[in-house]
């Protein structure tokens, strides 16, 4: 039986990709290796890497995992190597002259099996809506690679997510370049709200988390359905990417800072305890020292308990590099990106140390040297900080169990098993 090892670059929308097509292989007899093991173990036949070519470090670390194979394989540790996704898909011809020892190359693919191997912990599972991007963003390569935006069918949706339950996934995290956009070619209309009351019947899901949204023309329907279903986590992953009205006209993000702050304001007061995970791009063309301004009074005065942000770097194809030119320095762009996660982190800390006395339900994702690993409802896997629990019981992996937190820093927090509350019949 060949044994083929599935790598995957990139963001969680990959992964799935990845997991769909290890069904298919494990359908036609391969023998599948964990990511994690080396190639120099002689476990392993062929390698298939899933790249990612969004910005340029994501490129360069998904080069350097193909060449990495290629050496294995010019090393007879490896028989055959094979790429596919978005970096393949957007450079064909330049990657296979410059690496030669690849044996196939393939774009992006699609599959349209419901089946698939999880490669997450079996507790939680990505649930990708849609593929493609029907969004005009100048700085943004994805619909060049991806294409135009196409939803899965909400029953085909809601059968997956019946199955993964029934594999004793608790944890649905769903994703897709735009999930707000769901609905809109298949429907007619925005179903996204419909989509999670439908998500949020399936027995044996008890979190569903929203990452992905765009602030164009987001659906205050799924504000309310967040509100008021408890299986919908208080939880958005929304990437603004500016404030300024300048920057965001020249990103073409289709909004301006006003209906961004709007936005903002209106999450927090539709849905109480909301917590809000945006990126933000510094030294985009069109950003000026007063722009940059308004950007730190917008994420001050914002106060998101999650952010994530990353210079400007022009992509090829894109808008922005066929029609602006790249003018800001590279020590510019990254004084302001230092400037901006400075203050980021003081917002971040203040608001992991609110928490501690609370009580909170957390599920525990691993136990590794006596400290359970585990987050609450406001926290993403892999994305975000996590909540360390010294304890002895490792059968809680994959569990709810309560605690009581008890410490924090800028990114983690500290909390211990919490007592059973005490019963006031007796």
């Amino acid at each position: 039986m060949k044994r083929i090892q599935v790598v995957t670059m990139g963001c969680s929308k990959n992964r799935v990709d990845s997991e769909h097509l290890m069904r298919v292989l494990q359908e036609r007899g391969y023998a599948l290796v964990p990511e994690d093991v080396p190639l120099s173990s002689a476990e392993v036949d062929e390698v298939i890497i899933n790249t990612c070519g969004f910005i340029q470090d994501a490129k360069e670390e998904s080069i350097g995992a193909i060449l990495e194979a290629a050496e294995a394989k010019k090393a007879g540790l490896i028989r055959k190597l094979s790429v596919f996704g978005c970096l393949s898909q957007r450079y064909p011809s330049e990657l296979q002259t410059e690496i030669p020892e690849v044996d196939e190359w393939r774009g992006v693919l699609t599959f349209n099996t419901l089946d698939r191997v999880l490669t997450t912990p079996s507790h939680y599972a990505y649930l990708k809506i849609s593929e493609g991007c029907d969004r005009t963003c100048a700085y943004c390569a994805i619909p060049l690679i991806r294409g135009p935006h196409v939803s899965v069918p909400l029953e085909d949706l809601v059968e997956e997510a019946r199955g993964l339950a029934a594999r004793g996934v608790k944890e649905l995290i769903v994703i897709a370049q735009d999930t707000t956009y769901y609905g809109l070619d298949r429907y007619g209309k925005r179903c996204l709200a419909r989509l999670l009351e439908q998500l949020a019947k399936i027995d044996g899901i008890e979190w569903i988390r929203l990452h992905y949204s765009y602030p164009a023309g987001f659906p205050d329907d799924v504000l309310h359905v967040m509100a008021d279903n408890p299986k919908i986590c208080p939880y958005i992953d929304i990437p603004l990417q500016h404030s300024a009205d300048r920057v965001l006209a020249m990103m073409r993000r289709g909004i301006d800072g006003r209906q961004t702050r709007a936005l903002v304001d209106r999450m927090r007061q539709l849905v109480p305890g909301v917590v809000l995970r945006t990126t933000l791009i510094v030294g985009h063309p069109g950003e000026g020292e007063a722009e940059f301004r308004d950007l730190l009074d917008f994420v001050a005065a914002s106060r998101f308990e999650r952010m994530g942000a990353f210079p400007y770097s022009e992509e090829e194809g894109t808008y922005g590099a066929l029609h602006y030119p790249d003018e800001i320095p590279p020590e510019v762009k990254q004084e302001r990106y230092d400037r901006l996660m400075e203050l980021q982190s003081g917002i971040s800390l203040a608001y992991n140390r609110s928490r501690i006395g609370s009580r909170e339900r957390v599920l525990v994702d691993s136990f590794t040297d006596g400290v359970l690993v585990a987050r609450s409802r406001t926290e993403s896997p892999e994305v975000d900080g996590e909540i360390l629990i010294d304890a002895r019981p490792d059968e809680c992996v994959g569990q709810f169990i309560d605690v009581s937190i008890t410490g924090a820093d800028e990114y983690d927090l500290i909390g211990e098993i919490a007592p059973e509350p005490a019963d006031p019949d007796r």
